[in-house]
């Protein structure tokens, strides 16, 4: 009988040591299951020709193609000692050359005739302002070629057509994972019988043959809806188990004391709260009156006054004896939260000090560069219960540092942080504290429901009165130079009417970011590395921008330094803040109206949106110019051109995700793991995800340790392996 791999059998075993290290290697597949899970990308079918004009998006890129031979030559160099094979094959809209050189032009000569139908694979390269494959691997579909079983094979279905690598081509994937079909019977099925019923989807052996060996395309469809499934659903129930587990934990309820802290300072206010700011702040002030912990994600778009709600859940758990803790990624952010806290709340900052209010508390700043007394007095002030309020970096977490009475988290940029960060700062609690998780990265609903699945979420998309309207344009620098003149002209007259200005660039260029960004520069296939700091700095005040006072800001400055920097550039006195992303959030300058950022087309859309959500703070309006060298044509400018259309940051985050494609969203990048969402698209699949997380809901409440799904067990625990746990705990 034939050997049927087991699903956890290593691919050795199965494919040889050879074939199982390069899937390994090169494809992150390590077992017949992961192999099962190996989706193709797209299907061709027999005698249908594949858009060769799409390959232009492609470059550098491992592609496999369906197409015809239109001519094959072979030509000679360095005097009729070397070969070369030029073929052309074409789809009918468009062409593409294939070059084999040396004695590797004998057999393809041979094989690739004028009207040989074939499939093509290979890197995706450029050569004489042409694209072409070189040395491509190829599998005849004809009716002459020379694997007839192949040929047999492949003419009556839909050839699927797998991601693949260089070391092994679509089709050998294809026959690898013939070898693994089998094992496909032995899969346990993660849903519930009676979802799957009542939402009429085919069980998961039937989904795995189809998704791999489909008969009609009706096949794939039914496949693709249940193995979407599978993904929204087990997902889901890793994030309700979450939500299920938080919810049992004991929490210390916090309501502000009438005529306390908080009312205080809400009479002091110079200006109204939005309705936004009013109705996220009800949510937050009924979670804090309960007994188990509050897990609450609060975005909103720049500018929207999350901080301002952040604090009033901070006076309000003060109130009630408790402190607070707000965390944030940077210390130029720390310290600008504590200035702008500070003076918002004036006296009321100032408890236990001369002049300062009966009802006040003390505001603490807490840092790793802080001086050893200064530091001394804080740590002093926080197991004391003097300080109601800290606001610091990783500094926050070190062992030393101990609480009163912690009872409010709230975390900033939520994604700067990790698992055991956010864990070691709720440790510090008697009981565990409540959780405000702050970002000014506007999250379509899906993603919201996908990453952030286990905190509530609350929107805040109202701009405060007195915002004003910020114009975006993208500067093509190399097209026309005379538009970047014009643009350090509008700096020069926008300080010269009293406000002042960012220009942003991609690198420091102090030297010690020089060889990786070089190489990086030189990977690219770039002319030149990004632009630096320090140089466009010095280019400026010596060039367009004389007489003016510029100066810089970036990560590697001392704290001291980029405090006073800050400080200057906040009291008017620094004109021009050339600087890196390290003001990308939280930083608050109300007189500045215009940002230039250089390389704009090396900064993401988010990121972009979150650099100019820096201008236009105050009464005047504010001005971003993004200034890019790419061509009119590039992804990269069509990208810069949706930002500068739109102000609206979920809007930008959809057409993120649309173009980074939404296996980042589960962050592999950020856990070091493949995403689990190999079929979900957390953009086109919203209606699939909320219904999961409906069902989900419903089950664990049911069943929290699933005692009666052990298909779903499985399930989860192949899912939340260590790292992909941490990277769900982080949110």
């Amino acid at each position: 009988m034939e050997h049927v791999p087991a699903l956890d059998e290593d691919l050795k075993k199965t494919l040889g040591p050879a074939t199982a290290k390069v899937l390994a290697e090169q494809l992150g597949l390590h077992t017949a299951l992961d192999l099962l899970h190996h989706y193709p990308r797209r299907y061709a079918e027999r005698g249908e020709l594949t858009p060769l004009t799409e390959l232009a998006d492609q470059l550098d890129d491992h592609v496999t193609v369906v197409a015809q031979v239109a001519d094959a030559r072979v030509l000679t160099f360095n005097g009729g000692r070397g070969k070369r094979l030029e073929v052309t094959i074409t789809d009918g809209s468009g062409r593409l050359q294939l070059v084999f050189f040396g004695a590797g032009v004998h057999k393809p000569h041979k094989d690739l005739l004028p009207g040989t139908r074939a499939m093509f694979a290979g890197k995706v390269g450029m050569f004489n302002r042409k694209l072409q494959l070189s040395h491509p691997a190829y599998e005849l579909l004809g009716a002459d070629a020379s694997d007839r079983d192949a040929a047999t094979a492949f003419a009556n279905r839909l050839i699927p057509i797998y991601p693949a690598c260089a070391k092994l081509e679509s089709w050998k994937i294809a026959k690898c994972v013939d070898a693994v079909l089998p094992a496909a019977q032995e899969t346990v099925d993660p849903l519930p019988p009676t979802l799957r019923e009542g939402r009429g989807l085919v069980p998961l052996t039937e989904a795995l043959l189809k998704i791999h060996r489909p008969a009609t395309k009706a096949d794939i469809e039914d496949a693709r809806q249940r193995l979407k499934w599978d993904e929204a659903f087990v997902l889901q129930v890793a994030l309700a188990r979450r939500r299920h587990a938080d919810s049992q934990l004991p929490a210390v309820p916090r309501r502000p004391a009438p005529g306390g802290l908080l009312d205080s300072f809400d009479a002091k206010l110079p200006f109204t709260l939005t309705d936004g700011q009013q109705n996220v702040s009800r949510e937050i002030f009924e979670d804090l009156a309960t007994s188990h912990p509050m897990h609450r994600l609060l975005q909103g778009e720049v500018g929207s006054g999350k901080t301002m709600v952040a604090l009033r859940a901070m006076l309000a758990v003060v109130d009630s004896g408790g402190q607070a803790a707000m965390l944030a990624p940077t210390e130029v952010l720390a310290q600008q939260h504590h200035r702008s806290i500070t003076e918002m709340m004036g006296e009321l900052a100032e408890g236990g000090m001369l002049g300062g209010s009966d009802q006040g508390t003390k505001v603490v700043l807490l840092t790793g560069s802080m001086g050893m007394p200064a530091r001394r007095q804080a740590l002093l002030d926080l197991v004391t219960g003097e300080a109601g309020i800290v606001i610091g970096t990783h500094a926050l977490i070190e062992d030393k540092v101990q609480f009163h009475d912690l009872g409010l988290v709230v975390v900033d940029e939520q994604h700067r942080f990790g698992v055991e960060q956010r864990d070691a700062l709720r440790s510090k609690g008697k009981q565990p504290p409540h959780l405000l998780v702050m970002t000014a990265t506007p999250i379509p609903r899906t993603v919201a429901m996908t990453v952030f699945g286990d905190l509530e979420t609350s929107v805040l998309d109202q701009l405060p009165a007195g915002r004003s309207p910020i114009a975006t344009h993208v500067v093509p620098a190399k097209d026309k130079p005379h538009f970047l003149t014009r643009a350090w002209e509008r700096v020069r007259e926008e300080v010269e009417n009293g406000h002042q200005a960012y220009v942003v660039c991609p690198r420091i260029g102090d030297g010690e970011d020089e060889p990786k960004k070089k190489k990086a520069a030189e990977e690219d296939g770039d002319k030149r590395p990004p632009l630096a700091v320090l140089e466009i700095a010095e280019q400026l005040a010596k060039g367009p921008l004389a007489g003016l006072r510029v100066e810089v800001l970036h990560g590697r400055m001392d704290p001291a330094d980029k405090d006073d920097v800050m400080r200057r550039f906040a009291a008017g006195e620094v004109k021009v803040l050339v600087a890196t992303t390290v003001i990308e959030v939280g930083v608050n300058v109300p007189n500045s109206t215009v940002m230039v950022i250089m390389d704009a087309d090396r900064f993401g859309v988010s990121q972009l949106h979150q650099l100019r959500g820096r201008v236009g703070r105050g009464s005047a309006p504010g001005l971003c110019l993004l200034v890019s060298e790419m061509h009119e044509a590039s992804p990269a400018r069509a990208r810069l051109a949706a930002v500068a259309a739109t102000l609206d940051g979920f809007e930008l985050s959809r057409i993120d995700l649309e173009q980074r494609r939404e296996g980042d969203v589960l962050g592999q990048a950020q856990s070091g793991v493949r995403s689990s969402l190999r079929m979900l698209a957390v953009i086109e699949d919203e209606e699939v995800i909320a219904q999961a997380r409906e069902e989900a809901t419903r089950v664990v409440a049911d069943d929290p340790e699933l005692t009666g799904l052990p298909g779903l067990r499985t399930a989860l625990d192949a899912l939340l392996d260590t790292e992909r746990e941490q990277y769900l705990e982080k949110g």
